[in-house]
């Protein structure tokens, strides 16, 4: 990865056909390099959603290999060269791969997720959620984004997911977005286990957490907790109980924080 964003970078490989799919690349040039070293060949290139950091290296992967673009279809205006635009319920397939195309707009309008079954990968489903999940957090809204739509993305494509289900988020934020969210439930045993576990990560270095566990730390995903509602309280004293009011309340003091 390493880069100052602290982008993840995807490259996903089917080992038969040793054909692959970058996944939202930033720096083009280490994705081609990645997939040489591993001699795999780059067929695909998708992008989560719009922001540079997910598209930078799209024309360095295009230029070496002739890989298409794909997005989703409202993206095609926003980043340049999209070769194919997708919808939800999509399924983007490639050798023996297959990505299932979840609509998540909230960071973006045209953010799209991408969902491994089970079946396809030895019995373990996993998400490339971009901006909209990360580690114990979800994705802003300030740049263009909506709240509402994230809190509906949420409820509708992410809480369904089994808790078995792998988590590789766009960007780790991990350290940080674990000390917010101890700042929001001060006794969660998880999430102050998980904190000093990975006090002395690099980026790389950080675990790949699963669905499950981030129903246990990640404030986002608890919003029924009543230690976070009632320490939400201290800071909006007329905060409504629904659930969108405590996942609109979570972010906006997690983009002040």
């Amino acid at each position: 990865m390493h880069n100052p964003l602290g982008n993840f970078n995807y490259l996903i490989g089917c080992e038969k056909t040793r054909q692959a799919i970058a996944v939202d690349p930033l720096d083009g040039e280490a994705m081609v390099s990645l997939a040489r070293e591993h001699n795999y060949d780059i067929k695909l290139i998708v992008n989560t959603h719009e922001h540079h950091d997910h598209i930078e290296g799209n024309p360095a992967v295009v230029e070496a290999t002739g890989a298409d673009i794909i997005a989703h279809k409202n993206a095609m205006a926003s980043i340049p060269n999209v070769s194919r635009g997708v919808s939800a319920g999509d399924v983007i397939e490639l050798g023996m791969l297959r990505l299932n195309v979840l609509f998540t707009p909230g960071h973006t309008p045209v953010h799209l997720c991408l969902l491994v079954n089970a079946e396809d990968n030895d019995g373990v489903p996993a998400l490339f959620s971009g901006d909209t999940l990360f580690n114990a957090c979800a994705g802003n809204c300030r740049n263009g984004g909506d709240v509402d739509q994230m809190y509906d993305s949420f409820v509708s494509q992410l809480q369904p997911l089994p808790d078995e289900t792998l988590l590789y988020p766009g960007h780790d934020y991990m350290k940080n977005n674990l000390a917010f969210a101890l700042t929001r439930e001060p006794d969660n045993q998880d999430a102050k286990q998980w904190k000093q576990s990975v006090s002395s990560f690099d980026h790389d270095e950080m675990p790949v957490m699963t669905m499950g566990q981030e129903r246990s730390y990640n404030p986002f995903l608890r919003l029924h907790n009543r230690d976070i509602i009632t320490k939400l309280k201290e800071d909006f004293p007329h905060l409504g109980l629904s659930d969108r009011d405590v996942f609109k309340a979570l972010r906006k003091l997690r983009d002040e924080w």
